[in-house]
């Protein structure tokens, strides 16, 4: 048995199902996906249905776009409300006209709000023939993943999360009003406040294609030691969405009884 941890797939199906090919996952392996699933690539629907139907020892976190997803729904559905539109939930057609409308109403009142940012819900609306109600249950499937795992491997405490992790809201200073902020949006500062003494953290989130950013190592799993807390911290988000424009960029995977490393 073994346990793997993949992050920021962020849309791209085909990648995700070549890199569980590659490390021949099975029913008796654990597979933690670490948040940002959809966003991006071209297969958010297809990693949300993926989601809904996934076995058993596949666990779901939550990443910063996951909680964005349930937050435009959120938002649409206090719209709706607001504006009294009666819109039908199963109808493709009642969503699309809720979607334009709010849209519409940022632009006339100039709201620097951002609402569905990557496109996503457009194309669902558009492209698969999504409606209102697809949203809610796949807001709610996302309501329900927690922020973060931990688990013992081989005498190692593991934790894996979308962004960084830390123990107490007093260690993280300025800038996370929240816990779950700093799990879902954490970049340098997760490994400058966060982290865990003697335990190794998994997180993605800052693609390690970025030049100038503090995991940046060529499209390359990043990994750091905190030699005060004997913590290592990993960030396997390798970028695979910037893939068109940025020829190192792969999905990445990491084992964790080993610390071994997958691409595609």
């Amino acid at each position: 048995m073994s346990t793997y941890v993949i992050s920021d797939i962020h849309g791209c199906y085909e990648q995700f199902l070549l890199l569980l090919e590659k490390i021949r996952f099975g029913a008796d392996d654990q597979l933690i996906l670490a948040g940002d699933a959809i966003d991006r690539g071209t297969g958010s629907f297809e990693m949300l249905k993926w989601m809904e139907s996934c076995p058993d020892n596949v666990l779901l976190l939550r990443g910063n776009h996951e909680e964005e997803f349930a937050a435009y729904t959120d938002l649409m559905l206090w719209f709706d409300k607001k504006q009294a539109l009666g819109t039908d939930k199963l109808s493709n057609r009642d969503t699309k006209v809720l979607y334009g409308t709010l849209q519409y109403y940022f632009r006339k009142n100039k709201l620097r709000f951002y609402f569905d940012a990557y496109r996503t819900m457009l194309k669902l609306l558009e492209q698969e023939d999504a409606a209102l109600d697809d949203f809610c249950r796949w807001s709610a499937m996302i309501r329900r993943m927690p922020y973060f795992a931990q688990c013992s491997i081989q005498d190692k405490t593991c934790i894996v999360v979308h962004a960084g992790y830390a123990e107490r809201l007093e260690e993280v200073q300025s800038g996370f009003s929240r816990l779950e902020d700093f799990y879902l949006y954490a970049r340098q500062e997760s490994i400058q406040m966060g982290g865990k003494q003697h335990a190794v953290i998994v997180a993605g989130h800052t693609p390690t294609i970025a030049e100038g950013a503090f995991s940046y190592n060529y499209g390359n799993i990043f990994r750091y030691y905190d030699t005060q807390k004997d913590c290592v911290f990993y960030d396997i988000d390798c970028g695979c969405s910037f893939r068109n424009r940025a020829p190192e960029a792969k999905l990445a995977c990491i084992r964790l009884e080993d610390e071994q490393f997958f691409y595609v």
